[in-house]
């Protein structure tokens, strides 16, 4: 049975996938219930395909018995509003509206102070004496990068990070210890977002005129039309979710791709402007989204398998970003790929709006980190990482390492 939460799928998917690419790439999971597409080309299609519908979340509400609506419905109704579980038209407007405050030339100058709070961290993990980068570093980073962008107050980014990780509970399809808790645990971090983001939002309406996120959209596009306030508060959890833990893992990731492959490593320390490429190498190889799921809403046929309407449709990035119709010699790591095609934040209208923004922070992070502490490395040199459950996202639970 092709379970994606199986131990040794969890600790290393990618001969899994291997097999699946040559041997079954259109595969129904019996676990999942759902369609897994694992080659590069499929999936790509896919992204274009309307009947993929990335609208996935309203037909699981529907099929869900009254009980389990009654315990997890809170979660996934607030969900169900988001742009990327959303399709035209509503999510035209949606990612219209937001690009007011998504504009590259506004995270192109967010650069500089970027860079200030990455030192300002690397400071704060060498002093603490501790290992995990993780916990003290890639993980607070980005919660505060996102207070700062929403316009929220920086000493609640601690609020941040525990709301990001209850929700990714829920979004990623969290296993083990974790799987028959994460409802209830998202439910309540939900009530607390909301709230607070109800009151940020009244919070700038009285002092109008700020640069941030919220005010943004509390101002709208250039005829003045605005989202609903249920639809920023969706928007700015939206941020939390997917701008916090995506970015979290692929910096811890790519950090450990670098210190386990001493030859590319070497090439960045000569040159810190490939640290850029490396980071992309990094979304390839060891990307923090395993799965994007879609829901699919006409009969379809692909690889002569009839894929019904009704259906789940896992779109397999981990196995299509190692796709050797794709990338020559995919399963090696190698920090000057060119071209580097990977789909890590998706295709088409739905390519992650805050791709930009993740970017700079990995690329200053892994930069800095390596420039500053030239001499980091594994804290033990026969590490090996454990891998968080997860249907969709890849992630470590800690990478302890040493710096002198």
């Amino acid at each position: 049975m092709t379970d994606l939460l199986a131990p040794e799928i969890t600790r290393d998917p990618y001969p899994f996938f291997a097999r699946l690419r040559e041997e079954s790439p259109v595969h129904y999971s019996e676990a999942h219930r759902a369609w897994l597409l694992t080659r590069y080309d499929d999936i790509v299609a896919a992204f274009g395909d309307p009947r993929a519908s990335s609208d996935r979340v309203r037909p699981l509400l529907h099929r869900m018995p009254p009980e389990r609506r009654a315990a997890v419905g809170p979660v996934f109704e607030m969900m169900a509003d988001w742009m990327v579980v959303s399709d035209p038209p509503a999510h035209t407007r949606l990612r219209r509206l937001a690009t007011v405050a998504f504009h590259p030339k506004k995270f192109v100058a967010m650069e500089g102070r970027i860079r200030e709070l990455v030192d300002r961290y690397i400071d704060d993990y060498v002093a603490s004496g501790e290992q995990d980068l993780i916990a003290n570093f890639s993980f607070p980073l980005p919660a505060t990068i996102i207070c700062e962008l929403i316009g929220a107050p920086v000493e609640d980014a601690d609020k941040v990070k525990v709301w990001s990780e209850e929700l990714a509970l829920v979004a990623f399809g969290a296993g083990g210890e974790a799987r028959d808790e994460r409802h209830l645990r998202a439910t309540r971090g939900l009530e607390e977002m909301l709230a607070y983001f109800g009151e940020l939002l009244e919070y700038r309406r009285k002092h109008p005129g700020g640069d941030d996120m919220v005010s943004a959209l509390l101002r709208g596009d250039e005829t003045g039309e605005t989202l609903t306030d249920e639809e920023m508060k969706g928007m700015c959890a939206l941020m939390i979710f997917a701008g916090h833990e995506t970015t979290m893992n692929t910096i811890a990731a790519t950090v450990y791709q670098l210190l386990r492959h001493p030859d590319q490593l070497a090439l960045l320390k000569e040159n810190l402007k490939l640290s850029g490429k490396a980071v992309e190498e990094g979304l390839r190889t060891e990307g923090a989204i395993k799965v994007l799921q879609r829901w699919v809403t006409d009969d379809m046929e692909i690889r002569g398998q009839r894929i019904e309407a009704g259906s789940r449709l896992f779109l397999v990035i981990g196995s299509a970003n190692r796709d050797p119709s794709k990338f020559e010699d995919p399963d090696r790591f190698v920090i000057t790929r060119q071209p580097n095609p990977h789909i890590a934040f998706g295709k088409g209208v739905h390519t992650c709006i805050g791709a930009m923004l993740a970017r700079i922070e990995m690329r200053v992070a892994v930069a800095r980190l390596f420039e500053r502490l030239p001499k980091l490395r594994l804290a033990e040199e026969d590490f090996e990482p454990e891998w968080n459950p997860s249907v969709a996202s890849r992630s470590m639970r800690e990478l302890p390492l040493r710096y002198d």
